[in-house]
């Protein structure tokens, strides 16, 4: 029984064991089944089903079974072939979880070949690095090495590439192709052996030669086998598309340069686009030289002149082949520049030092406007001692100092130079020296040239013309004598052919009319209307003057005649003419005829500045023919009209005899009391105080005389001897000159007597000797007292003075009411202009431009102005005008000014012709008038500056972008004292460099 046990144990076991297996076995057999059924989903690329699949299916199968490694392995592959983002995660998880698996070398060469055949060669590369070639067959290890070296090529990594293409060079499938790669890498590398080489083998190749030629033609370009690269590319351009088309023609365009077959090169060299459509410097270049070799000069321009901020040789020959097509086509401006920018490279020496002579001279030739003249030739002969254009440039350098008017450095230049023609030079350049100084008021230096140019006398009319202006300048140093002995030596000589033989009677007379010796003057005057000049000014002035001389000798009806000639003649101040004409009247005792006169005056001239003159004379008159009433009315006329006339006191003064001699006393106290309240300190005051002691004495009002004079500073001085004393000792001083010594006295006098009898007198003679002694702030309170003693002799000089002062000090606030006073109450003409004519220029600096040109309007109304004053005023009105907005009205008061204009006013309107000219479209004649601007006033460098600006927008505006901006950096370092104008150079500079880089990719917006 026991081993029938033992057996039914057994058989339950081996019963149990066998249901066992055949259920694992119909459960193995079922995820086979489902396995190959995933497998097959997967072969058919139904890559989202299999993924489903192998993922229910791997958790059925042992850790350790590869099925399980399959299943993880399809699993992670179809997610890859989904795209889906954790692909590559579940592949690398496949990796490290199965690193036993026979699926490891086959994940990582057929997921990297999933990459590659996606192009996503940076994710190829990543798999096929893992990759061991060991178990690969041959065929498979060279697919395997063409795909990897292509991903390689692919992102660049030629160094790693090339290594790998090597090995398949002599592949039969990928030999073609590995060549053609290799090939293109030599290319890249410079390597023009292996490319020529290898390019070559292939370059029949239908599948991979297409763009072999163009290799193939660049690099016998970059060997400098330029008619080989020319047969290679030509017949490929026609069948070449746009790109390759455009890099083709360079090499063939580039190729026929080189072989100096430059009509060829021109159509080739233009059909290139250019890099993202944008030609470099060079490009430009090789178009432009080509164009000049043919002497097409226009187009080598046209292609020059985008070559901007070029900094390398071809750059500097750029530039210099520019300036010679500028020279070739008269544009001499335009080609300064270019030899000034070629001469400034070192590049080359040849070309700098032969850019350097053309610059120079052409500098000479039309000026320059970055450096003076003299200076541009002095560094060309500093730079090139030796050189064989030495004599020429010194002799243009001597030339340049005079024509730029640098006389100083003219004769600077010809000193020790021995040469006749040298030494005839430097005379004449002594004279234009002296007449510059002259032009300046700098008569003590002035002279002491004129004395040069008489000292060396190799040319007897410069001599002449010395002695002339050496007269001139004594005349105006106040030296008469030595002026008459001068001009009479001048007539002396023969000096019919110079222009100042036509004035020279002219200058005697009034040389012996300073001298007091009228006779003769007058002789002279009359020698000089006889001979009948055609300046018309100066002979209305002899008539006047010849009239004055006949006036102060007593000659009155000889005076008369003059004075007629210049009334009928409605000549200039004939006013003063008809004055003069009926005071002469007077002094023949013809009393009747000179009311008439002035009377016949009055009427004539309402707004001549002598009818107070006029008005107080015919009162006079009328007292002479005891016509009382006329008399009064006469003066009451004067006092109603001009309140302010220094003859207010005198007509007074008048007015209060007239009525004691009629014995109306009270009233001719009145007049009187008026004097001493409104014009205390003066003479008429004191006179009036004497006239009213009489009358008080007569009316027996003694007391009420003393009563009034008790409050009268001026008339109860104290210790009046050592007032007058002290007052004459200063006074003697002042008389003498001796203006130090009077300064010391009459402040002295002035601390001892603020209110003495001489107070008036003694203010005025202190500012006047401190003014002189260039003490003009000094003066100011001295001046300002003698103003606010209301009318006096004094009183116009002092604010004319005081005027000066303020004005020499900028201070406009204060300049501004002295002015207007001055205005009011000026009995000259020129002081009239001159606070008219500050009036305008303070209102133009406060601002207020409205008055500045009324002012300016008012000064032109003014008789004799000289041409400085006039174009003063049309400046004013000029620049008004520009800042209100108005630039018609601006630019026409411009062209009135450049009419007259000297010095800067003639460069400022220049500057504004040029402005104006560019604001209507005249490009090109606007830059002749900077030309001018920058050629003929170049001391004047702001202006010239601006000028240059606007010389660069014109450029621009006519297709020169290299003379714009060339012109533009020029302007920033050259002229930084200027900021405004920098500041604007900058502007525009940046606007064209924007704007030019848009087409050349050598330029830099931000540089």
């Amino acid at each position: 029984m026991k081993h029938r046990h033992n057996w039914l144990i057994a058989s339950l076991i081996s019963i149990c064991s066998v249901t066992g297996y055949a259920q694992k076995t119909e459960i193995y057999t079922h995820n086979l089944a489902a396995y190959n059924h995933a497998v097959d989903l997967y072969n058919n690329r139904d890559f989202v089903a299999a993924k489903h699949k192998f993922s229910s299916l791997k958790s059925e199968f042992d850790d350790l079974s590869e099925y399980k490694a399959n299943c993880v392995y399809y699993e992670a592959f179809s997610a890859i072939q989904n795209g889906e983002r954790d692909g590559d995660k579940m592949m690398l998880n496949f990796v490290e979880r199965f690193p036993t698996s026979t699926k490891q070398n086959t994940a990582f060469l057929e997921v990297g070949d999933y990459y590659f055949k996606n192009a996503n060669y940076p994710y190829a590369l990543k798999w096929y690095k893992r990759v061991e070639t060991r178990n690969l067959s041959i065929q498979q290890e060279e697919d395997f090495n063409f795909k990897y070296a292509y991903g390689l090529f692919a992102v660049k990594r030629y160094d790693q590439a090339k290594g790998i293409f090597q090995k398949l060079l002599t592949s039969q499938e990928y030999g073609s192709q590995a060549k053609y790669y290799y090939g293109f890498i030599a290319y890249q590398d410079d390597d023009y052996d292996n490319a020529d080489r290898y390019l070559g083998e292939i370059a029949d190749d239908k599948e991979l030669g297409d763009d072999v030629p163009y290799y193939m033609a660049n690099i016998k370009f970059k060997t400098g086998q330029f008619q080989e690269a020319i047969d290679i590319a030509e017949p490929f351009l026609a069948k070449a598309d746009r790109n390759e088309h455009s890099e083709i023609s360079k090499i063939i365009g580039e190729s026929y340069f080189n072989l100096n077959k430059y009509a060829e090169a021109i159509p080739h060299l233009k059909n290139y686009k250019g890099k993202r459509r944008k030609w470099n410097n060079t490009d430009y270049y090789l178009l432009g030289y080509a164009y000049y070799k043919q002497n097409d000069y226009e187009n080598a321009i046209a292609n020059f002149n985008k070559i901007i901020g070029g900094k390398n040789s071809v750059s500097q020959n750029a530039y210099y082949h520019l300036a010679e097509c500028y020279l070739k086509t008269d544009l001499k401006t335009e080609a300064l520049n270019a030899f000034r920018n070629a001469s400034q490279m070192d590049y080359s020496e040849d070309i700098k030092k032969d850019a350097w002579l053309n610059y120079a001279k052409l500098s000479y030739e039309i000026g320059n406007p970055y450096k003076s003249v003299p200076d541009v030739l002095q560094e060309y002969l500093d730079l090139y001692p030796k050189s064989s254009a030495k004599d020429e440039i010194s002799e243009l350098l001597i030339s340049a100092y005079i024509s730029s008017k640098d006389y100083v450095g003219a004769l600077e230049a010809l000193k020790g130079k021995n040469e006749t023609h040298h030494k005839e030079l430097y005379q004449k350049v002594a004279l234009y020296r002296g007449i510059q100084l002259f032009n300046d008021g700098n008569y003590n230096n002035a002279k002491e040239y004129f004395g040069i140019a008489v000292d060396n006398p190799m040319d007897s009319k410069i001599t002449a013309r010395a002695i002339f202006w050496k007269a001139e300048t004594n005349y105006l140093s106040n030296n008469y004598k030595d002026a008459l002995e001068g001009f009479q030596q001048f007539k002396n000589m023969n000096t019919s052919e110079l222009s100042e033989n036509e004035i020279i009677d002219y200058n005697i007379a009034y040389s012996y009319f300073k001298l007091k010796d009228y006779n003769r003057a007058g002789d002279n005057f009359q020698t000089f209307i006889n001979s009948r000049p055609n300046d018309s000014d100066k002979l209305n002035d002899a008539y006047l003057r010849l009239g004055d001389a006949y006036y102060v000798s007593s000659n009155y009806s000889k005076a008369i005649t003059a004075y007629n000639h210049i009334i009928n003649s409605k000549g200039i101040d004939r006013d003063y003419a008809h004055f003069q004409r009926a005071m002469s009247y007077g002094f023949i005792r013809k009393n009747n005829a000179k009311i008439d006169d002035f009377n016949a005056f009055l009427k004539a001239y309402p707004k001549s500045t002598l009818r107070d003159d006029a008005y107080y004379e015919l009162g006079n008159s009328y007292v002479v023919a005891e016509n009382n009433d006329a008399a009064l009315s006469t003066y009451n006329n004067l006092l109603k009209e001009y309140k302010r006339s220094s003859y207010v006191p005198k007509a007074l003064l008048k007015q209060g005899l007239i009525y004691y001699n009629i014995e109306r006393d009270n009233e001719a106290l009145d007049k009187y009391r008026r004097v001493v309240k409104e014009f205390p300190n003066t003479s008429e005051a004191k006179q009036a105080v004497a006239n009213a002691r009489q009358i008080y004495v007569d009316l027996g009002r003694v007391d009420e005389y003393a009563s009034w004079v008790k409050g009268l500073d001026f008339v109860t001085v104290t210790d009046s001897d050592l007032d007058n004393d002290m007052y004459e000792s200063a006074e003697k001083q002042y008389l003498l000159n001796n203006r130090k010594k009077a300064i010391t006295a009459f402040k002295k006098y002035l601390k001892e007597f603020p209110n003495g009898g001489h107070a008036l007198n003694a203010n005025f003679y202190l500012a006047e000797a401190l003014f002189n002694e260039k003490q003009q702030t000094a003066s100011i309170p001295y001046y300002s007292y003698v103003i606010d003693q209301g009318r006096n002799e004094f009183t116009e000089q002092a604010l004319s003075r005081l005027s000066q002062a303020y004005l020499e000090a900028n201070n406009w606030a204060k300049a501004m009411p002295i002015l207007e006073q001055l205005e009011e109450q000026a009995d000259f003409p020129q002081n009239i202009t001159f606070a008219q004519s500050n009036l305008m220029k303070g209102y133009y600096e406060l601002e207020n431009y409205d008055a500045a040109v009324a002012y300016a309007e008012k000064v032109l109304l003014r008789p004799k102005l000289e041409n400085r004053i006039k174009s003063d005023a049309k400046i004013i009105i000029a620049r008004s005008a520009f800042k209100t907005g108005d630039e018609r009205k601006a630019e026409q008061a411009y062209k009135e000014v450049g009419t007259i204009a000297k010095g800067e006013l003639k460069a400022e309107s220049l500057y504004y012709d040029a402005y104006f000219k560019h604001q209507e479209g005249n490009y090109k004649v606007s830059n002749t008038v900077v030309q001018q601007l920058v050629a003929d006033y170049s001391a004047y460098k702001y202006f010239g500056a601006k000028g240059l600006i606007v010389m660069a927008k014109n450029f621009y505006e006519l297709k020169d972008a290299y003379q714009a901006t060339y012109i533009l950096e020029s302007v920033i370092k050259n002229f930084s004292d200027y900021k405004d104008v920098t500041d604007e150079a900058k502007v525009e500079l940046a606007k064209i460099k924007k704007k030019e880089a848009e087409t050349n990719e050598s330029v830099n917006p931000d540089n």
